[in-house]
């Protein structure tokens, strides 16, 4: 479906976790579960993308973590220590183990072996980027936190480490809102793996962001709460269709290759229906197609999910605006009937807006002809 000789895109936390806040769409669940690269899939419908990070951010995004996890990641467990879990013993001389492996099935397997040492060995250990695996709708995406800690109790803690600042202890609520739902696809990926032992250990729903501390290049960390996070995303990809489902919809030989002809790309795109929001921009490679297809459409999605809620059955702006105006919609559907008060509320507004500036201007002539009169 991707196309011969193209290698699979592979899903990460953070396209989890954007496909987990768009259950609804089809075409990007089976673009992600065929492993397509959307972005250049939207470079050859003409549309490119402007989602993604720079060189500069991954640049100072790998050098800061490379400082975070140094001299075996004593400051990175410093931080864990003094955050998360203050009364255990403090974690000098922490097992690193070694998780390399042949290819991300070997690595999955390699990381659940460490845990399960780590869990028995007691004591402190980190697992730098370790692999983890998890079920999505069918289809396995393999998933690489930037570290996981075990500690003395036997315990899991997910770290996230972010190149955004911490001013006074505190970042932007936005990053930080962004970066939890990531840790929290790892949290769900990490319990799989603790429900496969015996006894089964316990995943925090605490996890450690670290970033640097005001605008110096020393990380600090802080404590955030995901269990909303993960119960969300647990709940939205559990309503994903099944990718197989999706697939035997699409007519035959339906491929997504970059180098197919544009208008057989588009035919391909089209043959799976989305559910755009503006909030795809943000999250989405294929965000600006969609939105084109959508603003030629007349589709009331591209005015945002709130709204689209609220309208009900009408689903074109020009549907809304008919049953705002009395040419068509039910009387007693409530949707329509809060149209035509907010514009019988709009036109009367409009009207003593006319009737002041009418009076207005008015007053304005009879001053301006007083003062002349008195001049005389």
């Amino acid at each position: 479906m991707r196309g011969l000789d193209v290698p699979a895109k592979a899903l990460d936390a953070r396209a989890l976790a954007a496909l987990a806040a768009n259950p609804g769409c089809r075409r990007r669940s089976i673009l992600d579960g065929a492993g397509v690269d959307k972005a250049a899939l939207a470079s050859a419908l003409g549309a490119p993308s402007g989602f993604g990070q720079s060189q500069f951010a991954l640049t100072r995004g790998n050098a800061f973590e490379a400082r975070v996890k140094a001299d075996g990641g004593a400051e990175l467990l410093r931080l864990v220590h003094s955050r998360l879990d203050p009364g255990a013993e403090p974690p000098a001389g922490a097992a690193v183990p070694d998780l390399s492996a042949l290819g991300p099935e070997g690595r999955t397997a390699r990381t659940a072996l460490a845990l399960r040492e780590a869990v028995a060995a007691g004591g402190w250990t980190l697992l730098d980027h370790p692999m983890l695996a998890l079920d999505v709708a069918g289809s396995l995406a393999f998933l690489e936190p930037d570290a996981v800690v075990v500690h003395p109790d036997g315990s899991w803690t997910v770290v996230e480490i972010k190149s955004f600042p911490m001013l006074d202890g505190s970042a932007d609520p936005a990053k930080v809102g962004a970066a939890a739902r990531q840790a929290a696809v790892y949290v769900l990926a990490l319990e799989a793996v603790a429900a496969r032992l015996d006894p089964v250990p316990p995943v925090r729903h605490r996890v450690l962001l670290v970033c640097p501390k005001d605008f110096s290049n020393l990380p600090t960390g802080s404590a955030v709460d995901v269990r909303k996070q993960r119960a969300v995303t647990a709940r939205q990809l559990a309503r994903l269709t099944r990718i197989e489902e999706i697939a035997d919809t699409l007519p035959e030989g339906t491929c997504f290759a970059p180098d197919r002809p544009a208008e057989e790309l588009t035919a391909a795109v089209e043959a799976v229906p989305a559910a755009y929001a503006p909030e795809c921009l943000s999250a989405c490679e294929l965000a600006f197609h969609c939105r084109e297809r959508s603003r030629a459409a007349d589709a009331v999605t591209r005015l945002g999910r709130p709204l689209r809620a609220e309208l009900g059955g009408l689903t074109t702006v020009e549907d809304v605006l008919a049953a705002a105006r009395g040419d068509s919609g039910d009387p007693d559907d409530p949707a329509v009937a809060a149209l035509r008060r907010a514009a019988a509320l709009r036109a009367e507004a409009l009207a003593q807006s006319v009737g002041r500036e009418a009076a207005l201007r008015a007053e304005t002539r009879a001053t301006a002809g007083r003062e002349v009169a008195s001049c005389r």
